[in-house]
């Protein structure tokens, strides 16, 4: 009966999507749609592949870029973290900071950081980071708050150390809300790139939607997109994947 529900959660979303690009195909191939405002699915698919090394050049600028912000953020969000746990006058001064910061829009501090960074990989990174890095460490700094106090009663108990205490009893606690955050920056690590590459750069695939776009080539736009949303897809997938083998237990 799982089983089946899991078929059909799986399913429906795909005919759903089908359906829409047989509509999508239909309205713009009967001519409702010019192709220079909406360019068929057919017609995206073809630039893909007559483009593709193009696109994949410009890719790779922006997934090391996303990558490296992101392993960044990961490392920020872990010792930031801990020293939050370990000293609570740390939260409570740093946590409402942590929540205002999210209130900037990241395209108002993007071009701050291309005047003070460059135009080259670095200012795309801190982007990265600064969009990332919430997630992350707000969601471990619950896990590592939320786990039931017998438990922690039982390990002083037993005169377990701090470091034991936190290696064997909270951080595998936290690792089960470390991974959501995970997700969570990840569906937007890709864009955070993207947005510092619209505003300054010379090569990644945000560079490469605004000259399609100035040049009123939306099938190249499009292409792009279906680049992104397949590798932000296979991202979150193997994040996913990592986190049921790691937390098994849950």
């Amino acid at each position: 009966m799982k089983r089946s529900e899991n078929i059909q959660n799986k399913i429906y979303p795909v005919i759903t999507i089908a359906v829409v690009v047989a509509l999508w195909q239909i309205i713009v191939g009967l001519q409702y749609i010019e192709p220079y405002i909406l360019p068929s699915p057919s017609d995206i698919v073809k630039t893909l592949v007559l483009d593709f090394r193009n696109i994949m050049k410009n890719a790779e600028t922006t997934l090391y870029e996303s990558f490296v912000g992101f392993f960044i953020s990961i490392v920020l969000s872990f010792i930031l973290a801990v020293i939050m746990d370990s000293f609570h006058t740390v939260k409570k001064s740093l946590y409402p900071i942590l929540l205002i910061s999210q209130t900037i829009p990241t395209i108002a501090i993007a071009p701050l950081f291309i005047i003070w960074f460059g135009f080259g990989a670095l200012p795309k990174i801190i982007v990265v980071v600064t969009v990332c890095f919430f997630p992350i460490v707000v969601s471990l700094v619950d896990g590592l708050e939320k786990i039931d106090v017998d438990y922690i009663n039982l390990f002083h108990n037993m005169k377990a150390s701090k470091l034991q205490i936190f290696y064997h009893l909270k951080l595998p606690y936290a690792l089960v809300n470390f991974f959501s955050g995970l997700k969570i920056a990840a569906t937007y690590m890709i864009m955070a790139a993207i947005i510092g590459e619209w505003l300054g750069g010379d090569s990644g695939i945000g560079v490469y939607m605004v000259r399609a776009k100035n040049a009123y080539q939306l099938d190249k736009v499009f292409a792009s997109i279906l680049v992104i949303v397949v590798v932000s897809i296979a991202i979150i997938y193997v994040i996913d994947f990592t986190g049921k083998k790691i937390v098994h237990w849950k």
